[in-house]
This record gives C-alpha cells, structure tokens and sequence, in this order.
C-alpha cells in the first residue's frame, strides 16, 4: 500500500476550504488529518456542509494551539483570510520546518515588500518567508513549484488573465502598454462571510463592476507580465461581479505587434500549453463559456481578430474555486509531494 500524505487545511469552512475537501476525499494519496475552522470549532464537517455526511473525516478545530510538530503533515493547505496567513505560516514553518505549504490567500504572492505594503496597507510580517515563496501558477512555474517548500496560490482572475498573456509578452507578440483586461466573476469569489453587499436581494438580477482602478489583484498582474515582458508593464484591469455560484470569464483586449496576426496569437498559445492537461485551446474564433468548465480544473482560452486592424479579443474562462484556488492549489501540492500532477483532478466539468 502507499503511504499517503497527511494533509491540513486551515480554513476549510469557506468556500475554498470546502473545495480543497470536496477534492482531496477522492485523492488517492491524501489523508484528510486535520481541518480547522475557529468560528465553527468543535463542529463537524457534515454540520457546516451537509454533502459531507457521508464521510469519515475530523472534526474541525482552532488554528490556535494546534502542535504542529506532533501533527506531523506532510503539506499544509492555508485558506485563511488575507493578512492573517503570515503569522500563522511563520509559525507552522518554525515548529515544523519541513511541512510544505500551499497559501491560497494573497499574502505571498508579492515578492517585493514595498508593493505588499502599498497594496495591501501594512508591511508583511514574514519577510523571510516572502522572499522564499514561489508563485504558484503552474503552467509557468512548474519547475520553481517542485522544488518549493512555500507556494503563494496565484488569484482567479489573474489566473485567467496571466495563463493568456504571460507567453504572448514572453514571445513579444502583442504590445505591453495596450493591454485591457475585462474580468467577470461568480458571487463565490468574495467568500463565505455574511456580507449585506452579497446578499442574495443585494445582488440577484444585477452586474455591477467593482474594485475599479484599484483591484489589489492589479499589483500581481503588474509583477507577473512585467517579468514575462523584460519590462514594466501596467494593465488595464476591471473586475465585475455576475450573480452566478462559479465561474471567471476573462475578455481580454490586446493589441498586435505589426508581423503578428490574431491566428498567430491563438499558435503560440497553442504551442505553449500542447500537452497540459488543464489548458484547453479553442478552434480559432471559438468562445469559451464559464459553464464549460464548471466544477473541473480546466482553463480554456479562445482567440479571434477584432474588426480593427491589429486588435485581437482573447476570452480566457476558468471556475474560481477550482483553476481559481482550490484546484491549482492541489495541482501545485501534487508536483510539491512527487505525485501525478492530475491526481484528484480528473473530474470533468458539469454540465448543465
């Protein structure tokens, strides 16, 4: 028999907690030892997500206290709020240095400290562990993700957005300062809490944009396709919210270098991600729908010319809690442990 892998996940009440559950039941080479959740502590995990009454699985308890030394896990999950995953991570590593971590929050995706603190407002409280994080976009970092002992989950949107243009910058195909991204996601994407802004009456029979010109996300994007591009990159950024449960749709506006063409766009990506498993390229002009990949860890991007001369539309759909978060986070624990990097993650999307 193979030993499997003890695997945390702290925060597994909210949505992303949920999903790294709901995936890791049917890891062949994960064991579920310990789940934490401080406000529902000392509850069941069928008590706070009834579809899991059906499963043996531990009680969920307070980050607070844990021994981490003598829980003995092999990787952590952190599906933490932002700016309460540093302290924690600090000292899980220190009590057990050897533990792996994937941090699905945003607190170490930023590797310089001074963007951190303007994004975020505060500077990082674990700057050692800043510096040694690998941003974990998988299909781009694989290698650095390997070798990693802490990976910084990258967004859903920036997912999205950055599995597109990260190789068209890469291979100068399309102007860096000419880039308008138009992202749309489901009501999930902003958590379990019980917010008034998110209430069903609230957001029903609604789209609204939100975060405009000062998304926290637009520092990752800023980072990532400025290193793709050799250059300082700044994008155009706009997030809205859809009254849908799942989904990121990302329509993506670039312009073309002159000897480039849209078709040329749609070759290098396809050249790119030839033989990924969760990175599906469309017939040229061909449009992705985010229901196409609900519920699966499946990226799929499509690419048309625009009407204007040198314009090409890029539409990248992804599900947030999966591509998004929950799925990539495993994709990246799967290369981080030795093991099949699809394991658990061959569900196909659901449809309708």
């Amino acid at each position: 028999m193979v030993k499997k892998a003890r695997i945390g996940i702290l925060g597994a009440s909210g949505y992303t907690g949920a999903e790294l559950v709901r995936l890791g039941l049917r890891h062949p080479q994960f064991e579920l030892a310990v789940l934490t959740a401080d406000r529902k502590a000392g509850q069941a995990m069928a008590d706070v997500f009834p579809q899991f009454a059906p499963f043996s699985l531990p009680k969920l308890v307070s980050v607070d206290g844990l021994d981490w030394r003598a829980q003995a896990l092999d990787l952590v999950f952190c599906a933490l709020p932002h700016a309460t995953t540093q302290l924690v991570v600090s000292d899980l590593l220190d009590a057990a240095p050897a533990t792996r971590v994937v941090d699905l929050s945003a607190d170490f995706r930023l590797s310089d400290p001074a963007a951190y603190e303007q994004w975020y407002g505060h500077p990082h409280q674990a700057l050692a562990l800043q510096s040694e994080a690998v941003y974990g976009l998988t299909e781009i970092y694989r290698k650095e993700v390997k070798a990693a002992r802490l990976v910084a989950n990258p967004g859903c949107y920036t997912s999205a957005a950055e599995l597109p243009l990260i190789p068209l910058l890469k291979r100068k195909a399309i102007e860096p300062d000419a880039i308008i991204i138009d992202a749309k996601s489901g009501m999930t994407g902003a958590g379990r809490s019980a917010k008034e802004a998110t209430l069903f009456s609230e957001v029903s029979e609604g789209f609204n944009a939100y975060g405009v010109a000062h998304h926290r996300h637009m520092a990752e994007l800023d980072q990532e396709f400025s290193k793709a591009a050799g250059q300082d990159v700044i994008a155009t950024f706009t997030p809205h919210l859809l009254p849908i449960n799942r989904g990121i749709l990302a329509t993506i506006y670039v312009k073309l270098r002159k000897d480039k063409t849209a078709r040329d766009l749609r070759t290098i990506l396809a050249e790119q991600y030839d033989g990924e498993p969760f990175v599906h390229m469309l017939r040229y002009g061909d449009m992705p729908h985010t229901r196409h990949v609900r519920g699966s860890n499946m990226v799929m991007i499509g690419v048309v010319a625009d009407r204007r001369d040198g314009q090409a539309i890029i539409v990248s759909v992804l599900d947030n809690l999966v591509k998004g978060a929950s799925g990539q986070a495993i994709q990246n624990a799967n290369l981080m442990l030795g093991f099949p990097e699809t394991a658990g993650l061959e569900q196909i999307a659901l449809f309708p």
